[in-house]
C-alpha cells in the first residue's frame, strides 16, 4: 500500500491506554554530553512547527509552580519544576544544504532562537558528510547546546535526497557522517533514527551502536520504521533494546499522549527522557500534566494534573497569535533598519511573512481546537478567514458565547487530537 505522509494522516491508531506505574516516573534530569536536561523531556522536532515562537509558546505553557518546589525542578520530588516540564526544545530540521550555501542574513532566520530557549538543540538533515560537518560547525557558532542529525523523516520529498529515514538503508555512509560531524564540533552531537527502513531491515540497534562508538552522546528512537510512517502502534520493545545495547542516554519517541504514557515507556524501556512530537501542540499542557502527574504520585501516591479549560485555550490561543504578530514586527522592524523595507522586494517579504502570520494562526487554532465541543464549526470560520483579524474575531467569539453557556469547564485534551509535522 502506498503511503502518504500528510498531516491529517498522522493521527494516532487506536491509541492504547497505560495505567501509570506503581513505581517508575519520567526521570527528574539526564544530560546529554554537558548538557543538564531537567526534567527528562523533550519537544519533538517538528517541521513547520517548531520555530522560536512554538518552541517559546511550549515553555510558557509548561509554566508552573507549587508551594515548596525546590529549586532544583526535579519532577521526582514531591514539587516540582517551577520554570518548565519540558527540559529540551529542538528546532525544525533545516536542510544541511540549504544552510550551508545561504546568505548569513538568511540563515539567521531559520536559526533564530532567544536566551529564553536554552538548552536548545538545532537539527539538521541531509546525506553528504562534508555539508553536514560544516552546517554543524555554523550551528554552534550560533551558540546552540546541541546538534541533531535527522534519520527518521519519513516524507518522500526528504527520503528522495537520501536525506531522514532514506540513510537507513546505508549505514556505511551514515558511520561517515557520524566521524565528520564529530570531528567538526565540540557541543554534544545526537541523533534521531527510526526502527529501520522497514520491518526487513530494522537496524535500530546496530546503528544506536555505531552512534556510540563514533562518539555521538544520545539517541532518540521513534519506534516505527520508514514504510510504517505514523501508522500502526510505536513498538517500545525496540527501545528497550537500544537502551540494552548502549551506554550513552537514550530518548524514547512514539505514543506518548498523556502523563500515563510516559511513565509506561519508562517502566517498559528503561530509557533516559521521552520524547513528545504529536500531542504538544493541540495539549501545549503536556509538559506540565508529566511533571504534575510525577510529582503528585511521589508525594501522595495518587497521580494527578489539570486538564485544560476553554478560557484556558482561548488564553492559549491569543498568547500565542500575539507573539507570532511581534515576532513579525521583529522582523520587519530588522529589516527597515537594512532598508530592505523600502524596496519592491521588502514590501513582496512583507506580504509573504504576513501570509505566513496568518497561515500559523489558522494551523494552531485549528489543532487547538479539536477536542472543543462545537470546535468544526469555528474551524471551519477559520479556514474562510482572509486576514488575522478575522481569524482572532472568529476565536473570540466562539469563546465568548461557550463563557455564557459554560463556565470553566474542562475539555478532554486527547479528544481527536490532531498531529502534525514531519519528525
Amino acid at each position: 500500500m502506498k503511503k502518504r505522509y500528510t498531516l491529517e494522516q498522522k493521527r494516532w491508531d487506536d491509541p492504547v491506554d497505560h495505567a501509570m506505574p506503581e513505581h517508575t516516573r519520567v526521570p527528574a534530569e539526564f544530560t546529554i554530553g554537558n548538557v543538564r536536561i531537567a526534567p527528562a523531556t523533550v519537544l519533538a522536532p517538528m517541521a513547520g512547527v517548531t520555530d522560536t515562537v512554538f518552541r517559546r509558546f511550549i515553555k510558557n505553557a509548561s509554566q508552573f509552580s507549587a508551594a515548596g518546589a525546590n529549586a532544583e525542578g526535579d519532577v521526582e520530588q514531591a514539587t516540582s519544576n517551577q520554570q518548565s516540564g519540558c527540559g529540551l526544545i529542538m528546532t525544525e530540521f533545516t536542510s544541511a544544504d540549504g544552510l550551508s550555501r545561504m546568505r548569513e542574513t538568511k540563515r539567521k532566520r531559520y536559526l533564530t532562537y532567544y536566551d529564553d530557549e536554552h538548552p536548545i538543540s538545532a537539527q539538521l538533515f541531509g546525506s553528504n558528510p562534508e555539508t553536514l560537518a560544516d552546517s554543524a560547525r555554523i550551528v554552534e557558532d550560533a551558540g546552540f547546546d546541541l546538534v541533531d542529525l535527522n534519520l527518521g523523516c519519513p516524507a518522500k520529498r526528504v527520503v528522495a535526497c537520501n536525506g531522514g529515514s532514506g540513510l537507513l538503508r546505508d549505514l556505511p555512509l551514515i558511520e561517515t557522517i557520524f566521524k565528520s560531524v564529530r570531528a567538526a564540533v565540540s557541543i554534544p552531537f545526537t541523533v534521531k533514527f527510526r526502527m529501520g527502513w522497514n520491518d526487513s531491515n530494522i537496524v535500530c540497534v546496530e546503528l544506536a551502536k555505531m552512534a556510540e562508538d563514533c562518539g555521538l552522546n544520545a539517541v532518540a528512537l521513534h519506534a516505527r520504521t520508514r514504510e510504517d510512517g505514523y501508522t500502526g502502534q510505536a513498538r517500545w520493545e525496540y527501545i528497550a533494546a537500544v537502551k540494552d545495547a548502549v551506554g550513552i542516554p537514550v530518548i524514547g519517541n512514539g505514543d506518548i499522549r498523556t502523563p500515563e504514557d510516559a511513565a509506561a515507556m519508562v517502566d517498559a524501556t528503561h530509557c533516559d527522557a521521552v520524547m513528545i512530537g504529536r500531542a504538544a501542540p493541540s495539549n501545549p499542557w503536556i509538559f506540565r500534566q508529566i511533571a504534575q502527574y510525577t510529582a503528585s504520585k511521589e508525594a501522595t501516591g495518587v497521580g494527578v494534573y489539570d486538564l485544560p479549560t476553554d478560557q484556558d485555550r482561548y488564553r492559549m490561543i491569543k498568547t500565542y497569535f500575539e507573539m507570532l504578530v511581534d515576532e513579525i514586527a521583529l522582523e520587519e522592524a530588522a529589516e527597515a533598519a537594512r532598508a530592505a523595507a523600502l524596496t519592491a522586494a521588502g514590501q513582496l517579504a512583507r506580504e509573504a511573512r504576513n501570509r505566513d502570520c496568518v497561515g500559523k494562526m489558522k494551523q494552531f487554532a485549528s489543532w487547538f481546537t479539536h477536542g472543543v465541543p462545537g470546535g468544526g464549526g469555528l474551524r471551519k470560520q477559520i479556514f474562510e478567514a482572509k486576514n488575522g483579524g478575522l481569524v482572532l474575531d472568529a476565536v473570540e467569539g466562539f469563546f465568548a458565547e461557550k463563557a455564557e453557556r459554560i463556565e470553566g469547564e474542562p475539555a478532554d485534551p486527547l479528544e481527536s487530537l490532531e498531529p502534525l509535522g514531519c519528525y
